[in-house]
């Protein structure tokens, strides 16, 4: 599943959350079928609707190809009873000769101001990379990058004000 469909799921899941709560429950569903060239496809879906407003809902697709091919997709987002939002969405590839890559991001933001958001990608060969940005409601910022490879660990962190001075970070 490629990036583009990826946010459109996000998009989606956003806004079918986006709508006033007038009534409660939760669904799950799933399935899985055989391909006819090899393989399977499986998916799944769950969400939940609260008394006060909080509702959520994820899903996952998961395809292989009979020949040692996986690939599988999740997307989710939620709302709290106060207005807070988070979404969060990733994929995950290992292919037949043992390589492989995944991404994975989320973004949350506050009822009363402040966000996070942060992404983490990976490779065969290439590490783990993850980023984060985190805002309080303030305008204070965080923003950060970790790369863990065979060569060992780096970090970067910088913190700056609401007017994007560089200030401490504690």
């Amino acid at each position: 599943m490629n990036k583009t469909m990826m946010v459109g799921i996000t998009l989606g899941l956003v806004l079918a959350c986006a709508t006033q709560a007038d009534a409660t429950g939760r669904f799950i569903a799933g399935g899985i079928r055989g391909r006819a060239g090899g393989g399977v496809v499986a998916g799944h879906a769950s969400g939940f609707r609260g008394p006060n407003g909080a509702a959520g809902i994820h899903g996952r697709r998961t395809v292989t190809d009979g020949q040692g091919d996986v690939h599988t997709a999740s997307a989710g987002a939620w709302r709290g009873p106060n207005g807070s939002t988070a979404s969060s969405h990733g994929s995950a590839t290992r292919n037949a000769d043992g390589s492989g890559s995944f991404a994975h991001s989320t973004s949350a933001a506050g009822a009363n101001g402040g966000s996070y958001n942060s992404s983490t990608t990976g490779a065969t060969g290439q590490g783990i990379t993850h980023n984060t940005q985190a805002t309080g409601a303030n305008g204070n910022t965080y923003t950060d990058q970790t790369t863990v490879t065979k060569d060992g660990v780096t970090h970067t962190g910088s913190c700056s004000n609401a007017s994007g001075a560089t200030i401490p970070c504690h």
